[in-house]
């Protein structure tokens, strides 16, 4: 029986996170590979071109991470869809509407599944000040996922977490590679500091989500911590947008710029253009921009947490602070910023591990995966 791949998921490109940008992969890798494959998605806010392999649906965002939407699939419309693309295989990435449905269809059609973990949302809640929600959340991601063959997690420190919640009895690591032509320090231009007025001659740098699970705060209380001979010659960079951009934007000065979102080339043209990157965030089940830091050559100063501890080797690519502790990130950012040598040799260390993170790799370890539950359930289902 051929394998023919439904994915179900409530974010996809053009919106730019990590659960986007990793599906978009997998996808590539699926139709270079010529395996059939239905990505079941919600619309974007931004137009995108028709593909036959996406079928988009009717969506809201989600109130506190609006990247993630809640679709408003046409039932009609959908099981149209898979009766003619008669999937043999499913994948879902997120729990919400979308996945629910997948979750259904592929349980009455006895269709093997899998499952992706992605986002800690039961972290969010701290941050949006509705902690009290995290019980239930747990009960439902427990409960929505005890039916899939197996769940693929990003990182060691996501497969322990889960375990202490009793979450699946089978979980498999699915780490991320990086693009190495594309993040590379060979992109490093001077028009990065003309463009943004930049007189200061290093560029400490932040990507990502201007939002409060990002603990964007902390970055900024580093920056301002830094001794003063160092903040002068230090120009902070924050590329990203969200919740708090508006708010946090107005505080920019000669020495801090908030670019707002950016990607493609000018992006990897601002990585390798910088100095230093920082990400004190703590939530993060991988943390891919913390890889295209490195691939880009960059030392990087991260929380000791989450999926950002397993890529920053501490005092070899850069240094890892115990989380939200502005002294001890304030006081590794300085240390880097002031040594030259010491930050080239890191640069060159985090370069090296990131050019090990191959997309092939990952990806022909997932098929693998695949493959193998998918020739165990089917041959349970024609027995």
């Amino acid at each position: 029986m051929e394998m023919r791949i439904a994915i179900f998921t409530d974010t996809y490109t053009p919106e730019i996170n990590g659960v986007a940008k990793t599906l978009q992969r997998l996808t590539m890798y699926l139709e270079e590979n010529r395996i059939p494959f239905k990505v079941f998605a919600p619309e974007s806010k931004t137009s995108v071109p028709v593909v036959p392999q996406i079928e988009r649906f009717a969506s809201l965002p989600l109130l506190f991470y609006p990247e993630c939407r809640i679709a408003l699939p046409n039932p009609v419309q959908m099981k149209q869809t898979l009766e003619q693309f008669n999937p043999t295989f499913i994948h879902i990435a997120t729990p919400l509407n979308l996945g629910l449905y997948g979750l259904l269809y592929g349980k009455k059609h006895r269709i093997p599944m899998v499952a992706s973990y992605h986002t800690h949302f039961d972290d969010y809640l701290q941050y949006y000040h509705i902690p009290f929600l995290q019980k239930w959340l747990w009960k439902y991601m427990v409960w929505f996922h005890r039916s899939f063959e197996r769940v693929y997690v990003p990182s060691q420190s996501t497969m322990e977490k889960l375990k202490q919640h009793t979450f699946h009895h089978d979980l498999e690591i699915w780490g991320r590679g990086i693009d190495h032509l594309y993040y590379t320090p060979q992109n490093k231009t001077d028009e990065i500091k003309k463009k943004y007025q930049i007189t200061q001659p290093k560029i400490l740098l932040y990507v990502g989500r201007i939002a409060p699970e990002k603990e964007i705060d902390i970055a900024l209380q580093t920056y301002h911590s830094l001794p003063v001979h160092i903040k002068e010659e230090t120009h902070f960079l924050i590329v990203g947008d969200g919740p708090q951009f508006k708010l946090l934007s107005e505080i920019s000065n000669d020495h801090i710029t908030f670019t707002g979102f950016l990607e493609g080339e000018e992006l990897a043209n601002i990585y390798a253009s910088s100095d230093l990157f920082l990400f004190p965030s703590s939530t993060e089940t991988f943390g891919n921009v913390v890889l295209e830091a490195m691939a880009s050559g960059l030392p990087v100063v991260g929380a000791n947490a989450g999926g950002v501890q397993h890529l920053i080797h501490h005092g070899e690519t850069g240094f890892l602070c115990e989380p939200r502790n502005v002294r001890d990130f304030a006081n590794y950012t300085s240390m880097l910023l002031e040594d030259g040598n010491l930050r080239g040799h890191f640069s060159q260390e985090a370069r090296q591990i990131a050019l090990t993170r191959s997309w092939d790799k990952i990806f022909s370890n997932l098929f693998d995966s695949y493959r193998e539950i998918f020739k165990r359930k089917s041959h349970l289902y024609s027995a």
